[in-house]
């Protein structure tokens, strides 16, 4: 096994048995959420911001990457030529549970600790609801790898001045937000509200000015096909019609 991975999978192997905790808190989710500043992450799915908190205590995140959302993490070995289609003792392990095999669909992230013949067993965090643990899987519902040991041979053949520039960036948080949560923006970047600028208000007070005089001139039409009397004319009386009852008559 490469350094890396032998690496990674200690700290790992030390974290066996973690269990969410109420609410789907997490130590892992609490620190993503602390590194991106977003205290969603608190409580969303952690199977990533595990490994990512991992690569951190073992020190090869440049290698590992971080990231929360699985999707990106697999595109970005594949960016960085370290994607592949064998499994291999400390390579990350991407999973789409539906069987496809296109990396749009990956679902959960874990790590390879051996391979023994068509069966993978990996570490993984976020299973069976609230473990970190142990699994054994076939490859039906793996997508591919992502090769740590790959990402530093990309960055060992950049020459160090070049690095920077024009080499892969191997450590970026994933700004996703969080599964589950919606968010509404009322201001602009820089933290202005649009609404409250000059143009936009005027603009929005002639739309209100405007509406309000239609309203006020619109006047609903009589229901088709009813009949009414025009003013001014009494209706003619029908000509075989009785004289009207005087009261004095009427019981």
């Amino acid at each position: 096994m490469d350094p890396i991975g032998d690496d990674l999978l200690k700290v790992m192997v030390a974290e066996l048995g973690y269990r969410e905790r109420p609410g789907q808190h997490t130590k892992f989710g609490h620190w993503y959420s602390a590194q991106v500043g977003d205290p969603q992450y608190r409580t969303a799915p952690w199977c990533d911001m595990f490994i990512a908190w991992a690569a951190e205590r073992a020190g090869v995140q440049e290698y590992v990457g971080q990231f929360a959302w699985t999707p990106s993490h697999a595109r970005w070995f594949e960016t960085n030529g370290a994607w592949s289609d064998v499994p291999e003792p400390g390579a990350l392990v991407f999973f789409d549970w539906s069987g496809g095999k296109d990396i749009k669909g990956v679902d959960h992230v874990g790590i390879v600790e051996r391979v023994e013949g068509g069966t993978i067993h990996t570490i993984e965090a976020n299973v069976d609801r609230v473990w970190l643990k142990r699994k054994a899987r076939d490859g039906d519902k793996v997508v591919g790898y992502g090769l740590p040991r790959k990402v530093k041979e990309t960055l060992d053949q950049i020459p160090p001045q070049d690095a920077s520039a024009s080499g892969p960036k191997p450590v970026e948080v994933d700004p996703t937000p969080a599964a589950n949560s919606v968010s509404l923006v009322l201001y602009d970047s820089d933290g202005t509200f649009p609404l409250m600028e000059p143009a936009p208000l005027a603009m929005l007070l002639a739309l209100v000015v405007g509406w309000t005089f239609l309203a006020a001139r619109w006047q609903p039409r009589p229901p088709a096909g009813g009949r009414h009397r025009r003013r001014g004319r009494r209706p003619h009386a029908p000509q075989d019609a009785e004289p009207a009852p005087i009261p004095s008559e009427v019981d």
